[in-house]
C-alpha cells in the first residue's frame, strides 16, 4: 500500500509538472530553443568531424597502408637546408631497390610534370606522370575502360597514355570515345590505351583523377628529357613488416648513393600508416575542439532554463503554498520543478538531435560534405542535455521547496 501510494504521488507530481509546461507553451518552447541549438550544433559538428576523418582514412587506405614512399631529401649547405634544391633520385635507385630489396613486394618509380594535353579543339593543363606498368597494383587503381600499358611498351618507349577519370570530361569526350584515339601531350602525339576508374577528389590534396600516365622510359627520353624522379613507391609484404622494409630501403639506397657511416640519409621514407594515424589524431583534436565550442551554447541554454525556472518559482509562489497546505512535502515540490527542468532539456535535446542529424544529412546530399552521425554522439548529447536540466534545475527547485507555506499563501 505504501509503495502504491508513493507511485501515485510521483505520478501526480509528474502530471502537475507536465501540466505547468503545457500551460505556458510559448515560454517552454523559447526556453528549449537554447538547448535545441546547442545539441544540434554538437551533433552536426561531430558528424562533420567523423565524416571528414572517415573520408580521409578511406582515401588514404585506398592507396594501401603498406605503401612506403621514398622522396629526395633536402640538400644541406653549411648546416642549412635549402628550400628549393633537393637530393637526386633516379631510375637507377628504383632499379637497385627492385633488384636488391629483400623485404618488399613491388617498386614503382614516378616522375611528373605539368603539361598541356590536346584532343581536337579542346585542351587542358594536367599532371603527366611517367611510371611503370605496376602502377595499378601499387597505387590501388582500377581501369574503367581500355588497358594499362605493359613492360614491353615501356621498354620500347612507346607513346601510349592512360588517362585519369577527370581527363575525358576536361577534353569534352567520353572515356569510351577516347580509347584508341590520338591526343597530343606537350606537342607530341600519344595513343590513349585506357581510362582509369575514379578515385574521387580529397579536399586539400591534388585531384588523383586529374592526371595522365605514360611509360617512364617514354617520359625520360621523349617527354621530360631527365632521369630525375619525384618519388619511389614501395609495397611492404604486410603492415607488420613495414619497419623491416624501411630498413631494407635505407640499406639499398645508402649503398647506391655511397653514403659513409655517420652521414645522414639524402632521402626520406614516408610511412602511409603513420600518416593515417597522425591525420586521424589531428582530425579528432579539431572535432573535439569544435564540439567543445558548440557545447558552450548548450550551457548557455541551461542558464536560460535556470533563469526561466526562477521566474516560474516567483510567479507560482501562491500555487506552491496551496500544494504545501494540502500536504505536499518539500521533496514533492523539489521533484516537480526538477521534472520540469529535465523535461524541457530532454525535449530540447531530442529536437536538437533531429535538427543536427537532419542538417548533417542535408549537407551531405546538397553540398556533398562527408558527414557521419554517430549513435554515441546522439546518446551523449541527450545525456548531457538531461544533466544540464538537473544541474540548472536544482537551484530553482530547492528555492521552491524551501518556501514557507504560510508566507507563500499570503504572496500576491
Amino acid at each position: 500500500m505504501v509503495l502504491a501510494g508513493r507511485n501515485l504521488l510521483i505520478g501526480e507530481t509528474l502530471a502537475v509538472a507536465l501540466g505547468a509546461l503545457r500551460a505556458n507553451k510559448l515560454r517552454s518552447a523559447l526556453t528549449m530553443l537554447g538547448v535545441v541549438i546547442g545539441v544540434a550544433a554538437v551533433v552536426a559538428v561531430v558528424a562533420l568531424g567523423r565524416g571528414a576523418q572517415n573520408s580521409v582514412n578511406a582515401r588514404i587506405s585506398a592507396l594501401g597502408t603498406t605503401m612506403l614512399t621514398v622522396i629526395p631529401g633536402q640538400v644541406f649547405g653549411r648546416g642549412v637546408a635549402s628550400g628549393s634544391d633537393r637530393a637526386k633520385l633516379t631510375l637507377d635507385d628504383a632499379n637497385a631497390l627492385a633488384e636488391q630489396g629483400q623485404v618488399l613486394t613491388a617498386v614503382e618509380p614516378e616522375m611528373s610534370q605539368n603539361m598541356q594535353v590536346q584532343y581536337g579543339s579542346k585542351n587542358a593543363n594536367t599532371t603527366v606522370i611517367g611510371t611503370t606498368a605496376n602502377y595499378l597494383e601499387v597505387r590501388k587503381y582500377e581501369m574503367a575502360t581500355g588497358k594499362m600499358f605493359n613492360d614491353a611498351e615501356d621498354r620500347g618507349r612507346e607513346r601510349i597514355a592512360v588517362l585519369g577519370a577527370a581527363i575525358p570530361e576536361n577534353l569534352g569526350a567520353s572515356p569510351q570515345e577516347l580509347v584508341g584515339q590520338p591526343i597530343r601531350i606537350g606537342g607530341l602525339q600519344y595513343t590513349v590505351a585506357g581510362v582509369l576508374a575514379s578515385k574521387g577528389q580529397t579536399g586539400g590534396f591534388q585531384n588523383p583523377d586529374d592526371q595522365i600516365l605514360i611509360p617512364i622510359n617514354t617520359a625520360r627520353f621523349r617527354a621530360f628529357g631527365s632521369d630525375r624522379i619525384r618519388s619511389i613507391n614501395v609495397l611492404a609484404p604486410s603492415e607488420a613488416q613495414i619497419p623491416e622494409t624501411m630498413a631494407d630501403i635505407e640499406r639499398v639506397l645508402r649503398r647506391a648513393h655511397k653514403l659513409q657511416p655517420g652521414v645522414d640519409d639524402d632521402f626520406s621514407i614516408r610511412n602511409q600508416s603513420d600518416f593515417v594515424a597522425a591525420l586521424g589524431e589531428t582530425t579528432q583534436i579539431f572535432t573535439s575542439l569544435l564540439a567543445g565550442i558548440a557545447a558552450v551554447s548548450l550551457l548557455v541554454g541551461g542558464i536560460g532554463i535556470m533563469n526561466i525556472m526562477l521566474v516560474s518559482v516567483t510567479e507560482r509562489t501562491r500555487e506552491i503554498g496551496v500544494r504545501k497546505a494540502l500536504g505536499a512535502t518539500r521533496g514533492n515540490i523539489l521533484l516537480q520543478f526538477l521534472i520540469e527542468a529535465v523535461v524541457l532539456c530532454l525535449l530540447g535535446g531530442i529536437g536538437g538531435v533531429i535538427l543536427g542529424a537532419g542538417g548533417a544529412i542535408i549537407m551531405n546530399k546538397v553540398a556533398s560534405w562527408a558527414t557521419s552521425v554517430s549513435v554515441m554522439s546522439v546518446v551523449i548529447a541527450l545525456l548531457f542535455s538531461a544533466a544540464v536540466g538537473i544541474l540548472f534545475g536544482v537551484w530553482p527547485a530547492r528555492r521552491a521547496a524551501a518556501l514557507d507555506p504560510i508566507v507563500a499563501l499570503r504572496y500576491e
